[in-house]
């Protein structure tokens, strides 16, 4: 199988490419920065296997023209994770509309642009599999996270009409990953608003391995949602009940 991960030079993307190689499947990675591709490279150590290539998931052409290179090399793409994102926590009213807008088009846009270039090769065939990373602040609006949030929000969206159309010929699947262990956590906790904090409660973030693990799960299972721990899957089921309680905590 071939896999294709967005986003996959680093994190949770990485962490997955290092599960389907291990599995022996052919794993193309896509990043905007050529120095983490490197490095990615150097990490997974899988020879002929796998491939990295940049493209940025914002703009749409480049992205589609990455992955018709990927599967030039590897074949079709059997399965494709939108891993890519980025974060920029602060108050909306201090976020400049760049950092705003940047958010969103990574995020959502670039998730559509990715799912945009497998999709119609995809319904040819008639299978394949497609797993979103989101995140569990889809669930839940979190002060200083207003673009991250709805960007998140819009995937699941995204991902839930889009399974109405295809129904069973293809896997549609969305993520929330909780506070994950990656590069991208490591700066983002430093400029996490205190009503953040305040919110979310006191916690510790997830090793990398393990949320790649239940994503990876998720796409063996064809899984439609892949929750992480009993509060993010309550937040899932009975959040117009808890939400109250969780907003008290910062007044």
């Amino acid at each position: 199988m071939h896999f294709i991960i967005t986003g996959g030079s680093s994190g949770i993307g990485l962490v997955v490419a290092q599960l389907a190689l291990a599995e022996g499947h052919r794993v193309s990675i896509i990043a905007r920065n050529p120095d983490r591709l490197k490095d990615a490279l150097d990490t997974l150590q899988y020879g002929e296997n796998v491939q990295a290539l940049v493209a940025d998931v914002k703009d749409a052409d480049a992205i589609a023209q990455a992955i018709k290179t990927c599967s030039e090399r590897f074949g079709d793409c059997d399965v494709l994770i939108t891993s890519a994102g980025t974060v920029e926590p602060a108050f909306f009213s201090e976020l400049t509309t760049t950092q705003f807008n940047e958010q969103l088009e990574t995020n959502f846009f670039g998730t559509v642009n990715a799912i945009r270039a497998v999709y119609p090769d995809m319904e040819r065939r008639g299978h394949g599999s497609i797993m979103m990373i989101a995140s569990g602040a889809a669930l839940i609006g979190i002060p200083g996270y207003t673009a991250y949030c709805a960007s998140k929000a819009a995937l699941a969206s995204f991902a839930e009409s889009l399974r109405s159309e295809v129904g069973r010929r293809i896997h549609i699947g969305i993520s929330f990953p909780p506070d994950t262990l990656t590069p991208q956590y490591a700066s983002e906790i430093l400029k996490r608003p205190v009503a953040a904090h305040a919110l979310l409660g006191s916690h510790t973030a997830w090793p990398v391995e393990k949320v790649a693990k239940g994503v990876f799960s998720g796409i063996r299972r064809r899984k439609k949602e892949v929750h992480f721990g009993w509060q993010l899957n309550a937040l899932s089921w009975l959040g117009p009940f808890i939400k109250p309680f969780i907003y008290n905590r910062i007044g």
